[in-house]
């Protein structure tokens, strides 16, 4: 409607970018949070993506996998910047300190992702 005013309550479109080495899950993970409301502004499967997609789309947050097929994507966390959050297939205690000691906001196992669940993550660590 022209001249109305802007919903003071309408949520931002979160803006994610995804790096994991499985094309399959790439493309679930994009369909599921699209559905909820992510809007997903690309995907990698490397180091060298990942630096670029970041430089170039500055997503609001970025997914990273823990294990990126022979590189780490724990590491990969230190490089990135951002609002970055773990993901993995593994339970979350079996990297419980090396997430601890990572520069990302938290993690989220891949059977758990979601639109809410990365939203969550992101208000318990605004100033992040």
């Amino acid at each position: 409607m022209p001249g109305a005013e802007p919903d003071c309550h309408a949520e931002a479109v979160l803006r994610c970018l995804i790096v994991d080495d499985s094309s399959r899950f790439l493309r679930a993970a994009r369909v599921l949070l699209e559905r909820d409301g992510v809007r997903v502004v690309g995907v990698a499967s490397t180091w060298a993506e990942a630096l670029r997609g970041v430089a170039e789309l500055r997503p609001d947050v970025t997914l990273v996998d823990i294990d990126l097929r022979g590189e780490s994507g724990l590491r990969l966390t230190r490089q990135l910047g951002g609002r970055v959050i773990l993901i993995s297939s593994h339970a979350e205690e079996d990297y419980a300190d090396l997430i601890a000691e990572s520069p990302a906001l938290g993690f989220l196992s891949k059977t758990a992702l979601s639109g809410a669940a990365i939203r969550e993550l992101l208000s318990a660590s605004p100033g992040r």
